[in-house]
């Protein structure tokens, strides 16, 4: 199976980043093609400084944090959602995988042994 950095359920965590990030876009060019205030070059300058500033810094971040989402799901513990502290919940992959398959041999050994005491 090929692997993505920034698969579905990266992209569905970065969505948090991205609404701001199309907001500010659409201000950019709205205040580009429809210029309500006017054109003074230190207002204006300020203006599409602030905006164009905060596009640039947002993105990177949001690169930044896609990489370490991704990055986190392939070399962690992932459970499933809302089960990290639950005890006894089992991982879909991560470090404790050679951990669950080992305590399902144990358990099945144990029944088996069980079950010949019992006959």
């Amino acid at each position: 199976m090929v692997s993505k950095t920034f698969d579905k359920e990266t992209m569905l965590d970065l969505t948090v980043n991205m609404v701001p990030l199309v907001i500010i876009l659409f201000f950019v060019v709205g205040f580009t093609l429809f210029n309500p205030f006017g054109f003074e070059s230190l207002t204006s300058g300020l203006q599409y400084g602030i905006m164009i500033g905060s596009f640039v810094l947002l993105a990177v971040l949001t690169y930044l944090s896609g990489k370490a989402i991704a990055g986190s799901e392939k070399t962690d513990t992932v459970y499933l959602p809302g089960q990290a502290t639950v005890p006894g919940a089992q991982p879909i992959h991560g470090e404790h995988e050679d951990t669950t398959a080992e305590l399902e041999e144990s358990t099945d050994a144990e029944t088996v042994e069980s079950a010949e005491g019992s006959a």
